[in-house]
């Protein structure tokens, strides 16, 4: 607006001087007035364009929090409380071969206990193929307590022989198609507090239901994969 009127009020002066009513410094006392004007408008347009690269990388940088903080994170924690049920929900929910690396087969023993871990994952009819990959100290307990009862089970078939290796890994993981797209696992870690002695065996106190966006899954594949390709 401002450099409007000085535009305007430099015509008029422009026109008085053609009429010679008015002399050249009022000219050129006019153009001074609108070059400082000029100069107002652009130093006003320059803290405004400031102002606004700053709400542009602030709100650049909320927006960076917010999608840090509603990421979903690569595992979650899984207690004692939940730890049956999220078990078998995962074995009902798996679908394509299954992986089954390094776990302890005591928990196996009790009827109840492979009735709620192992035996929706048998009975899957979506799972295809049930490999466990095993520490070679274990075939003894697979004879005892996992084979008499996975002939009980319908699916039986799918199971296939152990690949028996020398694993010496604080880990053991369970590994799944997930329904939609992708692998997932169940991880947990040897040793306390993650596991428990009950009863002369190892149980499970704490597991993590690693995602299936996790890079993690694909580490656990090649773990799986190693040991199982150097086993017997």
């Amino acid at each position: 607006m401002e450099a409007i009127a000085g535009v305007g009020a430099a015509a008029v002066a422009l026109v008085l001087h053609l009429l010679h009513i008015a002399d050249q410094s009022v000219l050129l006392a006019i153009v001074l007035v609108i070059l400082a004007l000029i100069l107002v408008r652009d130093l006003r347009r320059e803290a405004r364009d400031e102002r606004e690269t700053e709400l542009l990388e602030e709100t650049a940088r909320l927006v960076s929090e917010v999608r840090v903080a509603v990421a979903p994170p690569d595992a979650v924690p899984i207690g004692p409380e939940r730890l049956r049920v999220e078990s078998a929900r995962f074995s009902r929910e798996a679908r394509g071969e299954m992986v089954w690396f390094n776990v302890c087969l005591s928990m196996f023993a009790p009827q109840p206990l492979f009735d709620v871990l192992l035996r929706p994952a048998v009975e899957n009819p979506e799972v295809t193929l049930i490999r466990f990959v095993l520490d070679e100290r274990e075939r003894e307990r697979w004879a005892e307590s996992v084979v008499p009862k996975l002939e009980q089970c319908d699916g039986r078939a799918k199971v296939g022989a152990p690949a028996w290796s020398a694993i010496d890994e604080p880990v053991s993981c369970i590994l799944a198609e997930h329904a939609l797209g992708g692998q997932e696992g169940l991880l947990s870690f040897w040793g306390e507090p993650f596991m428990a002695r009950a009863a002369g065996r190892d149980v499970p106190r704490y597991i993590f239901h690693v995602q299936r966006h996790s890079e993690l899954v694909g580490r656990l594949r090649e773990l799986e994969r190693s040991y199982r390709l150097a086993g017997r």
